[in-house]
């Protein structure tokens, strides 16, 4: 029997993006044991996922490289048939090239890809999605088209969350870790009360992690509505998860909250600052909006996952949106 190891120890949205991979290799080979391993921190949003048998976690963040002896220790003992990576940093192509599995597959961009059994390249802006570029490392075995990411919220999740859900809602995921990729706050309060105006009787939710806390109250504070809750890191993952499905329409950055959309099929309006989604991370669900400046900016993209500032101190690519586009 095949054994898989999935390797994506990158950020929340990557490992989102990941299980459009573990869809398509479950549907594939059913019989087939799966794993995979993730950074710690992101396990939970793995959980309850019916094509999962296991989940490794490497903690990148205290002895990191004594940790990721240890880590490939439990992948060696493990015995695994094939071992897929979808990063394309050494740490991860060790991991793979050392993992004593039959059969290896990466992205030529790992320093380590020259001794995978299958090296596939990476290319963005190609017009491939992220999950398209993912799903050429099953090509060996699989000329099957990639599918939707997909969470798998409990009913748990989905009655924690049935309180906010009474009457009618938006969710707006204001934050990024990235500066150019984040719609500016004064942007999204602006958007805020003119919603109000002309949905009065709805309800706004502020969705996010605790370090997005300070900025949500931020919002909260300056628009002054009863109806606008703060609910950053108030919620896991997955629990966000089910409140986002049941939206009217959510508000995201080119961010994680973006990829938790499409793997709920939830409706998504996606902002797009110093990025592009020509880089391939644009929203899956079947109702999706794109909203980027109009103007014409030789500096943009900038680059492919944002900066803290400005490179150009302008910052027009957010600046020049109009709340209007958002609808």
């Amino acid at each position: 029997m095949r054994k898989f190891l999935i390797i994506q120890t990158a950020f929340t949205g990557d490992v989102i993006l990941a299980t459009a991979l573990i869809e398509s290799i479950h549907s594939k080979m059913p019989e087939a044991t799966l794993d995979v391993l993730v950074r710690k921190g992101n396990e939970s949003l793995l959980e309850n996922n019916p094509g999962i048998n296991k989940i490794l976690i490497w903690n990148k963040k205290e002895n990191k490289f004594r940790n990721l002896l240890r880590t490939l220790q439990l992948i060696r003992k493990e015995k695994y048939s094939d071992v897929i990576n979808l990063q394309r940093f050494a740490s991860s192509g060790f991991l793979t090239v050392f993992s004593g599995a039959q059969t290896t597959s990466g992205f030529n961009k790992n320093p380590f890809s020259f001794f995978f059994t299958y090296s596939l390249r990476h290319e963005i802006g190609n017009g491939k999605h992220e999950t398209e570029r993912n799903q050429q490392l099953i090509s060996y075995f699989s000329s099957d088209p990639s599918t939707r990411p997909r969470l798998f919220p409990s009913k748990i999740d989905e009655q924690f969350v049935q309180k906010f859900q009474i009457e009618n809602y938006i969710c707006i995921a204001p934050g990024s870790i990235w500066f150019t990729k984040t719609f500016p706050q004064k942007k999204w309060i602006e958007f805020i009360i003119n919603f109000r105006q002309r949905f009065l009787n709805w309800n706004v939710y502020l969705l996010g992690s605790p370090a997005e806390d300070d900025l949500c109250n931020q919002i909260v504070a300056e628009v002054g509505w009863e109806r606008l809750h703060n609910l950053a890191g108030k919620l896991s993952f997955l629990q966000s998860a089910a409140l986002m499905k049941g939206a009217h329409m959510n508000y995201v950055n080119d961010s994680a909250p973006l990829h938790i959309a499409s793997s709920m099929n939830a409706p998504v309006t996606a902002i797009y600052c110093s990025t592009v989604p020509a880089f391939g991370f644009g929203p899956l669900s079947d109702v999706s909006v794109i909203v980027e400046t109009k103007e014409q900016l030789t500096c943009r993209p900038c680059g492919l996952h944002g900066y803290k500032t400005c490179p150009q101190q302008h910052f027009r690519c957010a600046l020049g949106i109009d709340i209007d586009q958002l609808g």
